[in-house]
């Protein structure tokens, strides 16, 4: 018997999951720590502790089953292509296995969700990026450049807005808001947010950690925060139309959103819908086929999906037997 391990590798968290050639579902998914990105300094070793640390409970319970291949979806890695390879190769020596696969996270998202098909998949978690694929394989991405020169309308991007919003009210530059007293609430005395984010590996993740008391303060009705919401939308759909443009023609392209950040609700979901629809290219949201896990899994192995050019691959000359735990 032989198995495949899925690795969806964000800068928040962290899953994987393993599949055998007789289950088309996961038989066992662990959850774990992410990392702060390939692109970051150090991104390749960060990204190495985490997929092991995450991997080695399944690695442990499957030891002695063949890993034909370890396919996985890194925050970062369409940005640091370097990082990406390093990153396989590293994972190649620690694991028994034929092959090591490393792409994007928002290759793998687009890969889960919409399969071959071609489209835009928004990507919008901790980070935030839009991949579209068209009929042709032309491929788009757009943003994921990270927390400080991009990932806008992210969760780290709504989180930092909050806490300035925080800290607006709290210095009497602007209007009060609940989140002055989230933020407080969150982490203390407002006078050591700036030693706090900058005290952190993962500053983004921290920030990003902020974003659900801003989407509960907008739906509650405050106003700075559905302001942050709705200008979160209007980035991540631009995002969104910029990717679609290059593949638009005459048919509807299909958007499908994933990511933690759908779990935000109506005060993002709903503008961002609305700004869809109003575009003037033909798009239409649709549900995501699968996570991204399924799409590292569909893109374990080479072939003729359209991701191809995106993915770094490396094999051993001699095939390992077996699982190791590294």
């Amino acid at each position: 018997m032989t198995a495949v391990l899925a690795v969806d590798l964000g800068k928040t968290g962290c899953r994987a999951a393993i599949w055998t050639d007789h289950s088309d579902e996961p038989l066992l998914l662990c959850e774990g720590a992410g990392a702060p990105g390939l692109a970051g300094l150090g991104g390749a070793a960060a990204a190495e502790t985490a997929v092991l640390a995450t991997s080695r409970p399944i690695l442990r319970q499957w030891h002695g089953t063949r890993l034909a291949a370890v396919s996985v979806g890194a925050a970062g890695a369409a940005a640091a292509p370097e990082a990406a390879e390093e990153l396989a190769g590293r994972l190649l020596a620690q694991l028994s296995a034929d092959e090591v696969a490393v792409t994007s996270d928002a290759v793998t998202a687009h890969a889960g969700a919409l399969g071959a098909q071609a489209g835009v998949v928004l990507a919008a978690g901790t980070g935030a990026v839009a991949v579209g694929i068209g009929d042709d394989g032309t491929f788009t991405r757009v943003d994921g450049w990270g927390p400080w020169l991009g990932d806008e309308g992210s969760g780290a991007w709504i989180g930092l807005a909050g806490l300035r919003a925080a800290l607006h009210a709290h210095d009497g530059r602007g209007a009060d808001t609940v989140l002055r007293r989230d933020a407080a609430e969150a982490f203390g005395d407002l006078g050591r947010l700036p030693a706090i984010l900058s005290g952190e590996e993962n500053p983004a993740r921290v920030a990003a950690s902020f974003a659900p008391r801003v989407g509960l303060a907008a739906a509650a009705g405050d106003g700075a925060a559905g302001e942050i919401m709705h200008a979160a939308a209007t980035a991540l759909a631009r995002s969104v139309i910029a990717a679609a443009r290059p593949l638009a023609g005459r048919r509807s392209l299909p958007v499908a959103v994933t990511g933690g950040l759908v779990g935000l609700g109506d005060p993002l979901i709903a503008p961002f819908d609305a700004l869809i629809a109003a575009s003037s290219l033909p798009l239409h949201r649709v549900p995501p086929l699968g996570d991204p896990l399924a799409g590292a899994r569909t893109l374990a192995f080479a072939g003729r999906l359209p991701h191809e050019a995106s993915v770094k691959r490396v094999r051993h000359e001699a095939i390992g037997p077996s699982l190791s735990i590294g």
